[in-house]
């Protein structure tokens, strides 16, 4: 398993100028280790969207490699996004959802299929271009660059825990961060 916050300090180290796309659990940690919080896009208040989110990005800006930071409870409430991704087939879309068995942000639930459903090939059978499945740091630090410049779609399920200490929720504002997002945008 990997340590949530060492996936997400691994992702920001090879972002270069990215634009991310984050949610839930996954957000809790990228807000604290961020390096472009003007190309953020945090979604707050619509679980299960981010991927959609991100695929509207990924058709608006082809020119830019869009990330999207997703957990495996929010991808299972909009599950048919894979296979809309995969339909468009944006060259310039990485998923990364991070597998931890849980809905951990709202109490630690368990997910419906928790430790049973293969999330990386669901995304290979719905026809994303490339699928990986990683539970270690080593990996994930040694495919990240093939990753990152592989053609799109790709997805990421990252097996993950996490540690004592965790950020605190962090409740931003979407409507701000799509503003900031899209004046940094307009100053390329």
């Amino acid at each position: 398993m990997i340590h949530s916050l060492d996936a997400i300090k691994a992702i920001n180290d090879g972002r270069q100028d990215s634009l991310v796309v984050s949610t839930m659990t996954p957000n809790r940690y990228w807000e604290s280790v961020s390096s472009n919080h003007d190309l953020d896009l945090p979604i707050f208040g619509a679980m299960g969207k981010a991927s959609s989110v991100a695929l509207g990005l990924a058709l608006a800006r082809p020119d830019k490699r869009i990330v999207v930071l997703d957990g495996d409870g929010g991808l299972l409430m909009n599950l048919g996004s894979l296979v809309t991704i995969a339909d468009q087939e944006p060259d310039n879309l990485v998923h990364f959802v991070f597998e931890d068995g849980m809905y951990f942000t709202t109490g630690g639930q368990p997910v419906p299929g928790a430790g049973r459903v293969n999330l990386a090939g669901i995304a290979k059978d719905a026809g994303f271009r490339e699928s990986f499945e990683l539970d270690n740091l080593e990996d994930l630090v040694n495919e990240l660059p093939n990753i990152m410049s592989a053609k799109g779609p790709v997805f990421v399920c990252l097996k993950v825990t996490h540690g004592e200490e965790l950020p605190e929720v962090y409740i931003g504002d979407t409507a701000g961060a799509m503003r900031r997002m899209a004046a940094k945008l307009r100053e390329e």
